[in-house]
């Protein structure tokens, strides 16, 4: 790498930590944002700061969000007896695009990948059945974890759990390429992939 400021090279560190960006791509972060003005570089530093105190898990769902419960367990035209487990939050972000799907979500914020040490305690698969046992109108759980040799793990252990609870369990059908993530499926791949949900377990 070029030598550059201390604290150049410091912003250029801390912006490659960043997911995706890579070298190359932090250099030019670090370089346009110096080139703003000093109130657009404190309007993305405010932003970030905000967001990082403001935002907190909602107490059902785990879904991010900066009011507690979020404002999808709180919409009462929501279809209560349905619940969609995703891995994160940005899931339900894209399960939100296809308009289709007015159930409730619960976010794992990750899924069980042993290779990586992450078990079952390590996700918040404890705060689902939790919040199965709680409520006790929940009718059918959609597994909708990536396409994933660590989504199929997770959906299949979730299957294991929830079966002696008598709930139909379903998971959604394959539209999406195995190995891909939710987030990048588009509005009608998504919407094929719940349509054809199949029972699991």
């Amino acid at each position: 790498m070029a030598r550059y400021a201390s604290s150049i090279s410091r912003l250029i560190a801390e912006l490659g930590k960043l997911p995706g960006i890579g070298s190359k791509s932090a250099q030019r972060l670090a370089f346009h944002l110096l080139a703003q003005p000093e109130e657009q570089v404190y309007a993305l530093t405010d932003a970030m700061v905000d967001a990082r105190r403001s935002i907190r898990l909602c107490s059902v769902c785990c879904n991010l969000t900066d009011q507690d419960p979020c404002a999808i367990c709180s919409d009462t035209g929501r279809d209560a007896s349905i619940i969609c487990v995703v891995e994160n939050p940005r899931d339900v972000a894209a399960m939100e695009r296809i308009h289709d799907y007015k159930g409730l979500y619960h976010v794992l914020h990750g899924a069980i990948s042993p290779v990586q040490g992450i078990g079952p305690d390590q996700i918040r698969l404890r705060e689902l059945l939790k919040r199965l046992q709680q409520q006790d109108h929940v009718q059918e759980v959609i597994l909708a974890t990536n396409p994933t040799v660590e989504g199929e793990a997770t959906a299949l252990y979730l299957a294991r759990m929830l079966k002696p609870a008598g709930i139909l369990t379903t998971r959604i059908a394959h539209g999406i390429p195995m190995g891909g993530d939710l987030e990048y499926a588009d509005e009608v791949t998504l919407s094929k992939a719940m349509e054809g949900r199949r029972e699991i377990g």
